[in-house]
């Protein structure tokens, strides 16, 4: 199983473009020749990398993607542009670090709509193509926070579960048509999701083995697409907590990652 070979007609779209795992994946596949859609809500970034980029298509799609109108227009847009997608990177997201009954309302539900409707509503638009063409790559960025529920972290690892749980499944659906389905479950990584998910106090409580690079992250998750893996857990000390927190029974795993949250 390989990626699909880059085609003028054809672009790698990427959500979450404008800085991070994003950015990091766009320069990557640029550099493997692949034309890119560049998708986020800041223009003038996603402007500027394209502008780095060089010797590719490049295509800036400002897009809010919580909006469900707006992804109606990103699509449109595709269209218009005559664009085909053949990778789909939904890696756009962010994360709530608060109690769930002290958070605020429309904060949770935008969430849940980037992290969980966006990569269910672009997966829908473009992967029934893909398999009628024999070939594509859906890469779905969930989190090593997918295996385990975390309080003070609720629907953000909650979410992150349901990233998985949908890949995992498409992975098995598409294994035969030349389609490959693959989960990216990082751990931290410094990027602008601490920004916008305002998760330095909590970043500062991960020990150092822990963290990877957007470029690290990026390169792994390629390369396990490359070769059909259905999930990557780039570095071996996130593998190994992942083992931990899938096999510790609930009640104690509960309170330890409580008692980290404070």
């Amino acid at each position: 199983m390989t990626l699909p070979p880059p085609r003028d007609a054809a672009i790698a779209l990427i959500t979450g473009a404008s800085s991070g795992i994003g950015e990091a994946f766009a320069r990557e596949l640029a550099k493997r020749g692949y034309g890119v859609g560049l998708v986020a809500r800041s223009q003038d970034k996603l402007e500027a990398l394209a502008g780095e980029l060089g010797g590719v298509r490049t295509e800036v799609l400002p897009c809010d993607l919580a909006d469900p109108q707006a992804r109606d227009r990103l699509a449109s847009e595709l269209d218009a542009r005559g664009v085909e997608v053949e990778i789909l990177v939904n890696n756009a997201g962010f994360g709530i670090y608060d109690d769930f009954a002290q958070s605020d309302r429309e904060r949770e539900l935008q969430q849940a709509r980037v992290n969980v409707e966006a990569v269910v509503d672009l997966t829908s638009r473009y992967l029934p193509a893909m398999i009628e063409r024999g070939r594509g790559t859906v890469i779905n960025t969930a989190s090593t926070a997918a295996f385990q529920p975390i309080p003070g972290n609720s629907s953000y690892s909650a979410a992150k579960a349901f990233v998985l749980t949908f890949s995992e499944a498409l992975y098995e659906e598409t294994r035969k048509t030349g389609v490959t389905v693959t989960a990216l479950c990082p751990g931290p990584v410094r990027s602008g999701f601490q920004d916008a998910s305002q998760a330095h106090d909590f970043a500062k409580s991960l020990p150092g083995p822990l963290w990877k690079s957007p470029q690290e992250v990026a390169r792994a998750a390629l390369a396990g697409a490359e070769s059909g893996k259905r999930r990557v857990v780039p570095g071996v000390p996130n593998r190994v907590l992942g083992l931990q927190a899938r096999h510790t029974p609930r009640s104690i795993l509960l309170r330890v990652l409580r008692a980290q949250a404070r």
